[in-house]
């Protein structure tokens, strides 16, 4: 019985180093980029980073990303003057795009179709909400008060939420605990949590903490939740946030989807002449898939389809 114990032993660490060295060789882990809380409270990636993210259990999707000085994917510095054409869009992982090769993407289609020396800059971060974009804005108002064109992508399902901002402190410090230390020393790791392999650990976790809870409240948590509420709500955050740090009707625009958009949002939008490029109808309208098989974040078609919207808001402004 020891034999066989230690067989089992023995063969299941020559196993896992096999695998390890097949994760390694075939690059099947994903290089997140170190993120921080920079020197002006914003909430971005360590500058001057490099690396390939990974998605899928065979390599389906496969990108290179630079973060410049500034703590964002990009192509090329945010270096905004007067002496030319600049445009800032401001967003979340969709923006980011580590999804797609950094030179590729959302702004460099943008100048490509603009063809005219306009710069495009992207302050794309995951997880970023309005909170965040407008304090961004803030931050740096000696940057974009020298950009021309402001572009807010905006998700109203779940970027309204708070009329506060605050930096998430806890998600710079789970890069330090334990377990994600070892998770980026073991790239086997990585790669069974990166295809949603642990995804079911913590679904069954949650379960087991929520089991046997009253359900006294849930009368009150869908009345919380029916999207009357919530509009009114996400409408009231927007204001507040608005209040707070201000909004450039003369040079910013809201890029949003209608279709998942609150109608009583977008007549207040119309009512304060505030603009946005909605991309709903092209998303609506295409003939070809919008969005990564295995996620909802764009793919080359759909980036191309927001790029084209955004290059068309433009055309108009400056004629």
């Amino acid at each position: 019985m020891k034999l066989l114990f230690g067989k089992i032993i023995v063969y299941g660490v020559l196993i896992f180093l096999a695998l390890e060295i097949i994760v390694r060789v075939f690059h099947l882990y994903d290089e997140y980029p170190q993120f921080i809380i920079n020197d002006r409270n914003v909430k971005t990636y360590a500058p001057d980073q490099s690396g390939y993210t990974v998605t899928g259990n065979r390599r389906m999707n496969f990108a290179q990303y630079h973060i410049n000085k500034s703590g964002f994917n990009s192509y090329r510095e945010f270096t905004p003057s007067k002496n030319k054409t600049d445009i800032a869009i401001i967003g979340d992982s969709f923006i980011e795009g580590l999804h797609q090769n950094y030179y590729n993407s959302i702004g460099k289609k943008i100048e490509k179709k603009l063809n005219n020396g306009t710069a495009v800059f992207e302050y794309g971060h995951s997880g970023y909400d309005f909170a965040d974009q407008l304090y961004l804005i803030s931050a740096y108002k000696e940057k974009f008060d020298l950009t021309d064109y402001i572009i807010i992508y905006l998700k109203f399902e779940n970027d309204l939420q708070r009329d506060f901002y605050e930096p998430d402190q806890y998600w710079v410090d789970s890069q330090y605990f334990t377990t994600s230390k070892i998770k980026n020393k073991i790239k086997l790791l990585t790669y069974i949590d990166n295809i949603g392999f642990m995804d079911k650990l913590r679904d069954f976790r949650t379960k087991i903490f929520v089991y046997g809870k009253s359900n006294v409240s849930s009368n009150e948590t869908r009345r919380k939740n029916e999207e009357e509420l919530r509009n009114s709500k996400y409408l009231e955050n927007f204001k507040k946030l608005i209040k707070i740090y201000g909004f450039d009707k003369n040079k910013t625009a809201i890029l949003l989807d209608s279709r998942n958009t609150s109608i009583s949002f977008l007549k207040y939008c119309d009512a304060m002449h505030y603009k946005y490029i909605d991309f709903g109808k092209g998303f609506e309208n295409s003939k070809k898939p919008t969005t990564l098989i295995y996620d909802m974040h764009w793919n080359n078609y759909g980036r191309e389809i927001i790029a084209s919207a955004i290059t068309n808001y433009i055309i108009e402004k400056e004629n």
